[in-house]
């Protein structure tokens, strides 16, 4: 059964409004599935992401993970990452401490991760990708007060991703290996993110 407003474990991702960086405006739009399928769909057969994220094939796998999220009891969000209006990747904003994850490091109550992909291949490998990381980093450590830092476990394979990481202000704090892969995990605290207004 999906989390109620009042169970909302992720203080309501699709309110938490626009970051402004210097690519332009960026949104987190929660995914529809009858909306976004085909989009999302199309990035995970990228080869470049589906080595990553193996839910290459028909739009079933996709739609399978997605409603996975959406049905589940709110602890990961999937959305789309809007810049200017425009989707450019597919984003989820998950708790961690919740999260099979938390068996492979020292949890902390609300820590909360990210998992990415930049969708198009015009918008890789210019800095976007860790630009807008750094600035949902702040959003989600401004708009989660309960969260004291954001977690991150890119496959140590992922050197694009780990670079992205670690120039949006995360820091490399151990390797773990986890069922589907070597990760870095990787660390944001809160110090560093912008004051809330």
């Amino acid at each position: 059964m999906p989390a109620t407003d009042t169970e909302d474990l992720l203080d309501r991702v699709g309110e938490w409004g626009p970051a402004a960086t210097p690519a332009g405006t960026f949104l987190l739009v929660p995914v529809r599935v009858e909306r976004d399928l085909r989009l999302v769909s199309r990035w995970m057969n990228d080869p470049a992401v589906a080595a990553f994220w193996k839910l290459s094939g028909p739009p079933e796998v996709t739609e399978k993970h997605l409603r996975a999220q959406l049905d589940g009891d709110g602890r990961s969000v999937p959305c789309l990452g809007v810049l200017d209006g425009t989707p450019i990747g597919y984003w989820e904003i998950y708790r961690a401490d919740l999260d099979p994850l938390a068996r492979h490091y020292p949890a902390r109550p609300h820590d909360t991760g990210i998992h990415l992909l930049v969708g198009d291949v015009a918008h890789r490998g210019r800095g976007l990708g860790s630009m807008l990381l750094g600035a949902v980093a702040d959003l989600v450590l401004e708009r989660r007060s309960a969260c004291r830092r954001m977690i991150a476990e890119p496959d140590l394979r992922n050197t694009a991703s780990l670079s992205a990481f670690l120039r949006a202000g995360f820091r490399l704090t151990t390797e773990v290996d986890l069922p589907d892969k070597r990760a870095a995990l990787m660390v944001r605290e809160r110090t560093g993110c912008r004051t809330p207004p």
